[in-house]
C-alpha cells in the first residue's frame, strides 16, 4: 500500500509501533488449546457464499473490503477456530447473511426500522465551541481545524449498538430462534438487544459481569424493564462473553448468539461491521452536503472495534482520509492496568478468531482495565488487527484521567468510551492544518457513567 501523507504542522505524533508479534496461545470459545495446528483443518473450512451488494443505506457494499478474502479472513487474521459442533450453525448463519444482504424485503424492513425506530440518520454536528477552544489553546493565527461529532449517542437506546442489534435480531427471527443470548460490558449492547428483542417478540438473556453490573446499574434496570433476563457472571465483560458463548453452544437449536462487536468466528465480525457501516455511509453523504467533500481525519475509540469500523470502513479506500483509533491506556501502559491491545498485545486466538490479544508469556489472557467499561476487552477484531498491521489506520492511546477530562463540552455528555477519542484531540488538533475537517464518532451517551464521574470528581468544562 502506498504511504499516506497529510499536511500538518509541528512534530508528528508517535503511533502505536509496529512489531513482530508472536503467536503464543489459542482459545477456542473460551477454552484453551495447546497449539494452532490442532485447529488448522477447521480454519481451512471457511469457504462460504460471497456477499453481494444491496441498495439499503445500512449495508451497501460496492466492492470487497480492503484485505477481505471473501471468507472473513483479513491477511492472517480472522477464521473459524471453533469446535466442529458449531460449524454447521455458522454455515447456516453465513447462508442467511448472504441472503438477507440482497433480499429486498429484509432490506426494506431494516431500512424502515433504522429510520422510524432507531432514529437514523444521526446528525453530523459542527462542534463550534470545541473548535474555538482548540483554536484558542493552539494560538493559531488562522481558522484552525473544524471539529464535528457524529452523534450516534442520539440513536434509540443511546449508542451505535442498536444498528447491529436490530438487524441481527431480525436474522434470529428468520432462523427460527425464539431466544437470543448476548454478553455486555457497559450495558449499551445489552439494552439495544433487549429493546430489539422486545420489538420482535424474542426472549432475551443478557450475561453481564458482576463488576460491570455494579458500575452500570441504570442499564441493568433498563434491560429488566425491556423484558430481558440479566444473568450475573463473576468478573467483567471478558467473563460474560465466555459464559454467553457456552450457553449458546448448549442450546444451538433454539438460541441465537447476538454478537455486539466485530470479534468471534466468521461471519460474526463481517456481519457486525456490515450493519455498523451505516455510520460511515451517512458521514460521507453528510460531509458532501456540509462542505462539498470528504473529511480529512476520522477519530474513534477502539475497544474491540465495532464503532471504529462502523465509521472507518466507508473510507478505508480513500487514502487521503486519515483514520485514527484511540485505545484505552487505563492507568498507563506500564501499569499493567489498561486495554491497549494494539499497543502491547500479541497475536493469538480467542473467542473463535485470530487477532491481537492481551496475553502473558504463557499465552494466558490478561484482564483488561479501562474507566470506560465498554473498552474492557482483551482483544480486537480481525479486521481492526489487519488495518493496524498494514498501517492503514493509526492507533494511539488515552488514559483514564485524560478521558475523564472530556465529559463536559458543547452541552453534550459523551460516554466514557467515546471520551477517549475526544481526549486525543488535545494531541491531534495542534498538528493539523487550518481548515482540516475532523470527525469524532460520539458512539454513545454518558448518562450511564454519571455515578463513575461523581466518584472521580466531575471534570471542569471548557468555559
Amino acid at each position: 500500500m502506498s504511504s499516506i501523507k497529510f499536511q500538518s504542522r509541528g512534530k508528528p505524533l508517535l503511533r502505536v509501533p509496529a512489531k513482530k508479534h508472536r503467536i503464543i496461545n489459542s482459545i477456542v470459545c473460551g477454552v484453551p488449546i495447546k497449539s494452532h495446528h490442532r485447529v488448522s483443518n477447521v480454519l481451512s473450512r471457511t469457504s462460504g457464499p460471497s456477499f453481494g451488494s444491496v441498495t439499503s443505506i445500512s449495508v451497501t457494499t460496492d466492492e470487497r473490503p480492503f484485505g477481505d478474502d471473501g471468507n472473513g479472513r483479513f491477511g492472517r487474521f480472522g477464521g473459524k477456530f471453533v469446535p466442529e459442533t458449531l460449524m454447521s450453525r455458522l454455515r447456516d448463519l453465513e447462508d442467511e447473511l448472504d441472503f438477507v444482504l440482497s433480499d429486498h424485503e429484509f432490506q426494506e424492513e431494516l431500512t424502515t426500522a433504522l429510520r422510524d425506530y432507531v432514529g437514523r440518520e444521526t446528525p453530523l454536528y459542527f462542534a463550534g465551541r470545541l473548535t474555538e477552544h482548540y483554536k484558542t489553546i493552539s494560538r493559531t493565527t488562522g481558522d484552525g481545524p473544524e471539529i464535528y461529532l457524529k452523534r450516534e449517542d442520539l440513536g434509540h437506546s443511546g449508542s451505535h449498538k442498536m444498528n447491529n442489534a436490530l438487524a441481527q435480531a431480525m436474522i434470529a427471527r428468520r432462523l427460527g430462534c425464539g431466544r437470543v443470548v448476548v454478553a455486555t460490558g457497559a450495558g449499551q449492547h445489552g439494552v439495544a438487544t433487549a429493546a430489539a428483542c422486545a420489538k420482535l417478540s424474542l426472549e432475551c438473556t443478557v450475561f453481564m459481569g458482576t463488576t460491570d453490573i455494579e458500575k452500570q446499574s441504570s442499564h441493568v434496570l433498563s434491560m429488566n424493564l425491556l423484558g430481558a433476563q440479566v444473568t450475573p457472571v463473576k468478573g467483567t465483560f471478558q467473563d460474560a462473553s465466555s459464559e454467553a458463548i457456552r450457553n449458546w453452544v448448549g442450546n444451538l437449536e433454539t438460541t441465537y448468539y447476538l454478537s455486539g462487536t466485530v470479534v468471534g468466528p466468521h461471519p460474526s465480525p463481517v456481519m457486525v461491521r456490515k450493519f455498523q457501516s451505516v455510520i460511515g455511509k451517512e458521514t460521507r453523504r453528510q460531509a458532501i452536503q456540509l462542505w462539498g467533500g470528504k473529511p480529512d481525519v476520522l477519530v474513534a475509540c477502539v475497544g474491540s472495534g465495532s464503532n471504529a469500523l462502523g465509521l472507518f470502513h466507508e473510507f478505508v479506500g480513500d487514502e487521503d482520509v486519515r483514520l485514527v483509533g484511540v485505545e484505552a491506556a487505563g492507568l498507563g501502559l506500564d501499569s499493567g492496568k489498561h486495554s491497549a491491545t494494539l499497543a502491547v498485545g500479541d497475536v493469538g486466538v480467542y473467542h473463535g478468531s485470530m487477532s491481537y490479544l492481551l496475553q502473558d508469556d504463557q499465552g494466558q489472557i490478561l484482564r483488561p482495565h479501562s474507566i470506560g467499561v465498554g473498552l474492557e476487552y482483551p482483544g480486537v477484531g480481525p479486521e481492526i488487527s489487519f488495518l493496524k498491521e498494514t498501517g492503514r489506520v493509526e492507533f494511539y492511546t488515552a488514559t483514564d484521567e485524560e478521558a475523564l477530562q472530556k465529559n463536559s463540552l458543547e452541552g453534550i455528555i459523551p460516554a466514557l468510551e467515546a471520551s477517549h477519542a475526544l481526549a486525543f484531540l488535545d494531541k491531534l488538533v495542534p498538528i493539523l492544518h487550518d481548515g482540516a475537517k475532523v470527525i469524532v464518532n460520539c458512539s454513545g451517551r454518558g448518562d450511564k457513567d454519571i455515578d463513575t464521574l461523581i466518584e472521580r470528581g466531575m471534570p471542569s468544562s471548557f468555559s
